[in-house]
């Protein structure tokens, strides 16, 4: 969970805010005029191996500064620059790096809020991807390990890391239905809480983009549920995790044909898939009960399905929304509102598609739905959105 400052109206408004420090240990240097003159220092003797020891000893990298990040990297290269999600993963000017003076050591300064958290990788003239070898920090995503800049006020998520000293609960192995709405296989996994069998009447919350949202390494949703439910601060929850891939061939993703403006797909969800999980599982079969949950394209898909099945999801959760993908959503759920739903929402405020995101949360508030908005200073990354699955969950699910 991330510290929030909330304005209550008929609707939560969040802007998280994160005192701490992003790595331990001792800094190399305690400004950046001290690094800047002993790098200086440095080229001008031409021991420029003494110095980079010293960074090395750190063990930290990038270096951080209040809102000032130093990228270092030393190598042969005709070019070296960052991509990530600061810069849409794109080469741009204003993120290539700097050769200092004739050595192989290339340099970048920029400047971020002090609590943000963004994924990065160095390229080396232009096609060669490297994971930052002196940072500590890496966030698995959609094409694997990125390095993660963390800066000084960022603090991680406790409820992401497994502890051993809870019983935790079940994730089921892959079943595959058949869907009549979309005339293919389709493959879910169902997670049941600690102690099922002694419980009933629960609440399920369907989750799309499944098989990232279960990672431990991405969405490590099962992590946080073990620790909230664990300590009593949400109810028991069952969670349905519903994978996009053709369980044929796992290399082929639908995720695309399936969430963009689809409506077989809700149709699917709302018809299918929803009565069977409540007959095989002690549910509590009620909309009031029931929440959809999805991220960037599923978190698109979250709300057009909520919009067009209030009567089966009384909840509906969007993460980072890529309203870009279908704007038209956006004036037909204007149209079509107010309906009944509870809604959680969060969007990164670093190059993502924050400004559709906050015209949707305008209408939520302007047509008085309930609503939790949360943003973070953060990309398109699993690294968001897995930090901020114990609000979404306490805000449906919570016990006070």
């Amino acid at each position: 969970m991330k510290k929030c400052v909330l304005v209550l109206l008929s609707v939560l408004l969040v802007v998280a805010g994160l005192p701490a420090q992003a790595q331990d240990g001792d800094p190399a240097y305690a400004s950046f005029d001290e690094f800047q003159a002993a790098l200086d220092d440095a080229l001008a003797s031409g021991n420029i191996d003494g110095w980079w020891q010293t960074i090395i000893d750190a063990g930290q990298m990038p270096l951080t500064f209040d809102n000032t990040a130093v990228f270092l990297y030393r190598g042969e290269g005709d070019t070296v620059e960052w991509r990530g999600d600061f810069n849409g993963w794109a080469s741009t000017p204003d993120f290539m790096g700097e050769r200092q003076g004739d050595t192989d050591l290339w340099m970048l300064v920029q400047q971020f809020p002090t609590d943000a958290r963004l994924d990065y990788k160095i390229v080396v003239d232009g096609s060669t991807w490297l994971l930052d070898d002196l940072n500590p920090y890496q966030q698995v995503g959609g094409y694997g390990p990125n390095s993660e800049l963390r800066m000084p006020d960022y603090v991680p998520s406790t409820t992401i890391e497994p502890r051993d000293d809870i019983t935790p609960g079940t994730l089921g192995q892959d079943t595959t239905i058949f869907s009549e709405s979309l005339g293919y296989q389709v493959n879910y996994r169902v997670y049941t809480p600690a102690n099922y069998s002694e419980l009933d009447d629960l609440p399920v919350i369907y989750v799309t983009d499944g098989q990232e949202y279960a990672n431990p390494e991405m969405g490590s949703m099962t992590i946080v549920l073990d620790n909230l439910i664990a300590v009593g601060t949400i109810q028991p929850v069952i969670a349905v995790f519903v994978d996009p891939r053709d369980p044929n061939n796992l290399d082929v993703n639908r995720r695309e044909e399936e969430f963009l403006v689809n409506p077989a797909y809700g149709t699917f969800l709302a018809t299918e898939l929803v009565p069977l999980i409540d007959i095989l599982y002690d549910t509590n079969p009620t909309a009031a009960a029931r929440a959809i949950l999805g991220t960037s394209y599923g978190g698109l898909n979250a709300v057009y399905t909520a919009m067009n099945h209030s009567d089966t999801f009384g909840m509906v959760a969007s993460q980072s929304p890529a309203f870009r993908g279908a704007p038209e959503v956006i004036p037909a759920f204007e149209a079509a509102g107010p309906l009944p739903l509870k809604v959680f929402m969060c969007q990164g405020a670093i190059w993502d598609d924050i400004d559709n995101t906050r015209q949707v949360r305008d209408i939520l508030q302007d047509q008085g739905y309930d609503l939790l908005y949360i943003e973070v200073n953060e990309g398109h990354s699993w690294g968001n959105w897995r930090a901020l699955l114990d609000d979404m969950l306490i805000y449906f699910f919570g016990t006070e």
